[in-house]
């Protein structure tokens, strides 16, 4: 009789002990958490892209001047005298080295000074926002700053399952989780694509 409840004693010791690990590991589980992709800094930020504004300042020249352009759907903007001018895929520097050397090549100037300034640049967001479209690019724009810019979610949206594409490659985040927690709200580069889904609900 003695042996039975020492053997019972142990059973419910053993059981306790085995309960309260799977509570321990729940527990941790559960503090742990959902966490969104940790996504790389784009590769191509630094290149201009369709939709990027410039300023375009040529100077040592008997007309100076201050030209306000914007990279057009084919990659080009349109300069004095020059016309169609490729941009898009260079960055600031390429794209003044370009333009000084067809003022050159084309006998317009025998020496000028050219300088190019990005003014405003993008990102671009679809689907169930109320304002889809591009969003001026600045450097603390995260990806839930971006859908508040977009005037918030529909009732439609997935607000769990939103995806950003930047370099080519798409991650799925959770913008209601980047909302409560801002480390896991990443921050947005120049040419980012979101797309928020619509809710089967």
């Amino acid at each position: 009789m003695r042996l039975s409840r020492s053997l019972l004693s142990i059973v419910v010791i053993v059981a306790l002990a085995a309960l309260s690990g799977c509570e321990s590991t729940s527990s941790g589980t559960a503090a742990t958490g959902t966490r969104n992709p940790k996504v790389a800094a784009s590769s191509s930020a630094a290149q201009l892209r369709p939709g990027d504004s410039l300023t375009v300042t040529l100077s040592g020249i008997p007309d100076p001047s201050t030209n306000p352009v914007q990279i057009d759907e084919q990659g080009a903007i349109s300069l004095p005298f020059l016309g169609v001018i490729p941009a898009a895929g260079q960055n600031t520097g390429e794209l003044s080295n370009a333009i000084r050397q067809a003022y050159l090549d084309r006998k317009f100037y025998t020496s000028i000074s050219v300088s190019v300034t990005v003014t405003e640049r993008y990102v671009y967001i679809g689907g169930e926002v109320q304002r889809p479209g591009r969003i001026p690019w600045s450097p603390d724009l995260t990806l839930a700053k971006a859908v508040q810019s977009a005037g918030g979610f529909t009732l439609y949206a997935k607000e769990t399952k939103v995806t950003l594409t930047r370099d080519r490659k798409a991650y799925d985040f959770d913008v209601k989780l980047a909302q409560r927690q801002p480390d896991e709200d990443p921050l947005l580069f120049p040419g980012d694509s979101i797309q928020i889904p619509r809710s089967a609900f």
